[in-house]
């Protein structure tokens, strides 16, 4: 069974590293399940014109209809990172905060999520245009550096300390099990997107100390970059088609 801390990762992403691991027959189907599972009580894939399966038996229907891979988007309001049409797919991905795109089919699965519950739905997906991972990282580090340096000049210690401390730490970071495959400059890269990702996120979270609506603006101008960033490098992480070769 994988290690606890893969369900740090988003669903989307544990589907992309599990799943290409699983079509290329580097891990067993039980390993697969209980990784994208993770802490849910389960997931299924839902075809709207075939109905509902297994997330086993939704797979396996896909690797029939020629998948090679899964990799993850992680789009926001403006920001359609890894997607790549048509517009229903990217509006319903857009919706859900995330999705996996099925090489080889040109098809994706967008996350209904009920309870503990996940449908993985069926939509048709274009082929998309995507960061590189050199890409990524590098535009990782540097909005990193930039958005600390304007939280620290808009004094981050004494509206939130949590996020002062994290900008402190961030050698220390969770670490991500990945399947056999995953390279690890990935998975390196992944733990630090959503590093960055829980960074903005708690900073943005609510407006703290901000006494006028300049200090708002300028805290929502120095964390925005950075999310952004975040949700690139994890889409360059989870997508196998920009992975550099082993």
């Amino acid at each position: 069974m994988p290690d606890d801390h893969t369900e740090t990762l988003p669903a989307a992403a544990r589907l992309a590293w599990w799943g290409t691991a699983w079509l290329r027959g580097a891990v067993v189907t039980d390993l697969l399940v209980d990784a994208v599972i993770g802490g849910d009580a389960t997931h299924t894939v839902a075809d709207p014109f075939q109905g509902t399966d297994t997330l086993v038996g939704g797979l396996a229907r896909l690797r029939a209809e020629g998948a090679t891979a899964f990799g993850a988007a992680f789009p926001a309001e403006g920001d359609p990172v890894g997607l790549g049409g048509p517009a229903p797919f990217n509006a319903a991905a857009l919706e859900a905060g995330s999705a996996v795109v099925v090489a080889g089919a040109d098809l994706g699965l967008v996350p209904q999520r009920t309870g503990a519950a996940v449908a993985w739905v069926l939509h048709p997906a274009a082929r998309r245009q995507l960061p590189d991972v050199g890409e990524a990282d590098r535009g990782l580090r540097a909005a990193l550096l930039e958005s600390a340096g304007l939280l620290a000049e808009l004094d981050v210690a004494r509206w939130n300390p949590e996020v002062a401390d994290q900008l402190m730490n961030l050698r220390h970071r969770p670490a991500l099990a990945a399947p056999p495959g995953v390279p690890d400059r990935c998975v390196d890269l992944a733990a630090r997107g959503l590093q960055a990702l829980g960074i903005a996120d708690l900073a943005l979270a609510d407006d703290g100390g901000a006494v006028t609506a300049y200090e708002m603006t300028a805290r929502r101008d120095a964390l925005v970059p950075l999310a952004r960033a975040g949700r690139r490098a994890l889409v360059a992480a989870c997508s196998p088609e920009v992975w550099p070769p082993a």
